[in-house]
Parts: structure tokens; sequence; C-alpha cells
């Protein structure tokens, strides 16, 4: 056989085990649309593919006892932040120990490493466009395997102190709210994992 007719054996084996209905949904797979969730499967032979749509299950909702018994078993240890200065960390650092007592979160040291579920790591940056300054952080929470389980990221804007640049220009207002939305998703994080 000649090329163009193993091309196309091919393609008529490869829609009779996929089970397409036409030629039509091999060469032009752009022509096939799955059905939109909740809809009915399609007709066999109108030229669609009949996949029944999945079932859309929600967890349930974790009860205020449930979510402070999940947050009481956490033991978080925060690693060194990465890019941020110290001046600008210091607030960042306190807002978060104090947030995180009130939410029911065991915070350790260093010498309490061992103890420790969770290890969370920061990375920071602060960029100056006009008045304003930026903090984009990101967060890694690992296990202590070294295993990273999930990641928080954001960004918040402020206006710049002193008409400086960088972390010179950011306020320690916009520190501690760093701190504020952080410990939110790690609460709601941790109230929520099985």
């Amino acid at each position: 056989m000649r090329r163009s007719q193993w091309t196309t054996v091919s393609l008529l084996v490869a829609a009779a085990l996929c089970g397409c209905t036409r030629a039509g949904d091999v060469l032009e797979p752009s022509a096939v649309k799955p059905p939109a969730q909740g809809a009915a499967p399609a007709a066999p032979g109108d030229g669609a593919l009949a996949v029944p749509a999945p079932p859309a299950v929600q967890p349930p909702a974790a009860s205020p006892a449930q979510v402070a018994a999940a947050l009481a078993k956490v033991r978080l240890q925060i690693a060194p932040i990465v890019g941020a200065t110290v001046e600008a960390a210091t607030p960042l650092t306190e807002r978060l120990a104090m947030r995180a007592r009130e939410r029911g979160i065991t915070l350790v040291g260093s010498a309490g490493a061992q103890s420790a579920t969770d290890m969370l790591k920061g990375y920071f940056s602060a960029v100056t466009e006009g008045a304003d300054t930026t903090v984009v952080y990101v967060w890694d929470i690992y296990d202590p395997a070294g295993n990273r389980l999930h990641r928080i990221n954001g960004q918040q804007k402020a206006p710049s102190v002193k008409g400086g640049e960088g972390w010179s220009a950011v306020s320690p207002a916009t520190m501690q709210a760093v701190a504020d939305a952080t410990v939110d998703q790690l609460a709601a994080w941790f109230g929520s994992r099985p």
C-alpha cells in the first residue's frame, strides 16, 4: 500500500476504536465538542460523541467545630522569608504570629522543627510604579518530608512611603495586610484538608 492509503486506514481504525461516528470526527477533531455539563448525551449518528457528563459533587462544608479541630492539629514552622528586607519582614512575621494564635494555629520555632506538621516558605518582591508600590508574595506549604502541598500567592498594592522605591517604600501596614490575607487563606486551607 502507498503511504496515503496507510494513513487513511490508520485513521479509520482509530475512529473505530474511539467510537467515533463519522470520519470527519477524526479528520477534524475541532468539529467534535463534548456535551455541556448536565446536558443530555448526544444521539448516535448526529456527529457528536455520546459521553455523559459527570455529576457535580461538592464536598460538604466543614462545621466551625471541625475547622477549629483541624487547625488545633497544625504545628506550623515558618522558614526565613526570601526576598524581603528585615525591616519589611518584621511587621509581617509579628502579625503572622498574632493572627495565627487568634485562629488556633500553633507556630513552632526552629527548636520545635521536629514536631512541625507543616512548613511555610515565603518568597517576596516589591515593585514601585509611580506613587504606588506592590508587594508580590508566594507562600508554599510543605510537609515534613519536603513535599509541597499547597501554594498561596497574591499581591498587596499601597501608596509608596516617603517617596521611596522597592522595600524602602513599603509600609508596615502593607506587610500586616499581607499577613492577614495569608493567615485567612492558611486557615481556610488547613480547615478544609482531610
